[in-house]
């Protein structure tokens, strides 16, 4: 074996790549065989040019308020066919059972009648929005798009980490990762049935037009992005790009007569579906900040009266707090009849039981502190890896707020062989696939976006945190070249729209409302990595 795996360690968590060490699981024998051979330096040149393609892409993420490439390492991570199925039934599986506790929600509220989810946990929930009651879309989806966070633990088994039903994103890195790991390796490529990533955009324009008022026949979607200056914009720009649609700003929207327009070269055009990619907050002055110049006045109104569709929909934030993530198994069982197929971690809640409070405080130390409207691996408190101070700190924040937090187990996340300097390391990875529901059909994206913590016995893996991603390959029933070919995505055509939003000046309210949506989203839940 070539000094790649020289010294390489299996680690405290479940290692993908190894069932033993230097005996590759099944699934990892075509890439192994291809990364035995490859000197440290060979392995290093491809790993430059990777990063090369990202930074002469533009493909960046904000970190600390400064733009740097998105880390991608060379090695992939693999998923079996069979591993896969059961990801993809118990990742749509959990988005019904959400669609149906949000049309109740806002809606009759049986769920809460009969004792299913307390009251209290809805109403004191941060993004549990009235206003959105009454807004019932045609085809009763709310959550055209969702990331669903998964782990595997120490023993290998699929487990949720979290839901993310608001404005969830990163499915650009899962397109870019596969376009850009085709080329530095090529010879696993040809030896390997993958399955493709690349009917992403035409699968969520289909759901996009399938959720257009009733009467539309030929709608009008656009793409709603905060501006140049939030660090999503990227994937903004590539979806509208690859749908053939519109990319705007709220500046370039007007309502009037609860009808939405934009604002083109050629004179207004009716609009009848928004993907919108700006916050609740943010999206309508009327209904919520009223200083917001990143939405449209008359949105939330043009959508109650069904002739605008807004995806996501407003209001679904209550479905991702993270106290409600510990209801979700008795919803499938309630609102589908069915028992989950992928477990949860193991949760406490902290605001029922004062013994359930005590028993945690008095292991801070042994688990993990999350505040229910944090994302970004804001606020986590690791207990193995905190500070007298920082325990101290969260204990007092706990007693003060027990609504605020909930504490689980600390979970040895599943570990991939990543690039460390000259040497292959097992690092610790997580993985959010992406679902489309367009209210027939719950599409589940083969693969996800797989990311790794970099710095050595991290278990927090947001790019916001110093983490970075891998290109993850969901293999076919038949893996390889000598088997039956595996299914083509269909043809998606998509006509590119002759207007261009004008991009407007980088500096002044807009740049200001666009970094603090941002650094609202990471208290709130909204951006993924």
């Amino acid at each position: 074996m070539a000094d790649l795996f020289e010294d390489y360690r299996l680690g405290p968590g479940w290692d993908e790549m190894f069932g033993e060490p230097s005996m590759p699981r099944p699934t990892y024998e075509a890439l192994h065989a291809t990364l035995q051979p490859l000197s440290s330096a060979e392995l290093g040149i491809r790993a430059e040019v990777l990063a090369r393609a990202f930074l002469d892409q533009g493909i960046t993420f904000a970190l600390k308020g400064v733009e740097r490439p998105f880390p991608l390492d060379i090695v992939p991570r693999i998923i079996a066919a069979d591993e896969w199925r059961v990801v993809e039934a118990g990742v749509g599986q959990r988005v019904k059972a959400l669609e149906a506790f949000l049309d109740d929600v806002y809606g009759a509220g049986q769920v809460l009648a009969d004792g299913v989810v307390p009251r209290r946990i809805v109403v004191t929930s941060a993004h549990f929005h009235r206003e959105a009651a009454g807004i019932n879309p045609h085809n009763g989806v709310r959550i055209h798009v969702a990331g669903v966070d998964l782990i595997r633990d120490e023993q290998g088994t699929f487990r949720v980490l979290e839901d993310n039903v608001r404005v969830p994103s990163g499915v650009s890195y899962v397109m870019e990762n596969r376009r850009a790991m085709a080329h530095v390796l090529p010879e696993v490529f040809a030896a390997t049935r993958i399955q493709p990533v690349e009917s992403y955009p035409g699968q969520l324009l289909r759901a996009l037009r399938a959720a257009a008022p009733v009467g539309i026949s030929e709608p009008t979607v656009v793409v709603l992005t905060p501006g140049v200056h939030n660090s999503a914009y990227f994937e903004h720009a590539l979806l509208a790009r690859e749908m053939g649609v519109e990319l705007v700003e709220g500046r370039d929207l007007v309502c009037v007569g609860n009808e939405v327009a934009m604002r083109t070269t050629a004179g207004e055009q009716r609009v009848d579906v928004i993907y919108r990619r700006v916050d609740d907050e943010f999206l309508d002055p009327v209904h919520f900040r009223a200083d917001s110049v990143l939405g449209c006045a008359g949105l939330i109104n043009a959508a109650r009266a069904g002739r605008v569709t807004i995806a996501n929909a407003v209001g679904n934030g209550v479905a991702d707090d993270k106290l409600l993530y510990t209801y979700v198994p008795d919803l499938i069982r309630y609102y589908l009849n069915e028992e989950p197929i992928l477990p949860n971690v193991e949760t406490y809640r902290l605001d029922e039981d004062p013994d359930v409070l005590a028993h945690v405080l008095d292991r801070l130390d042994e688990l993990v502190l999350k505040p229910v409207d944090g994302s970004g691996g804001a606020g986590i408190v690791i207990g193995s890896q905190a500070t007298d101070e920082q325990l101290a700190a969260v204990r007092e924040r706990i007693e003060v707020d027990p609504r605020g937090w909930i504490a689980q187990r600390e979970v040895a996340l599943s570990m991939v062989p990543t690039l460390v300097g000259n040497r292959l390391r097992a690092r610790h990875v997580d993985l959010r696939p992406f679902a489309v529901n367009d209210g027939e059909k719950v599409w589940v994206l083969p693969g996800g976006l797989t990311r790794v913590a970099l710095p050595e016995g991290a278990l927090v893996v947001n790019s916001s945190q110093g983490g970075g991603s891998k290109d993850t390959w969901v293999l076919t029933e038949s893996a390889t070249l000598a088997d039956e070919p595996s299914a083509v995505d269909p043809p998606i055509v998509v006509v590119p729209s002759p207007h261009s939003p004008d991009p407007g000046p980088a500096g002044g309210p807009v740049a200001v409302q666009q970094q603090q949506q941002q650094q609202s989203a990471r208290s709130s839940g909204a951006p993924p990595c």
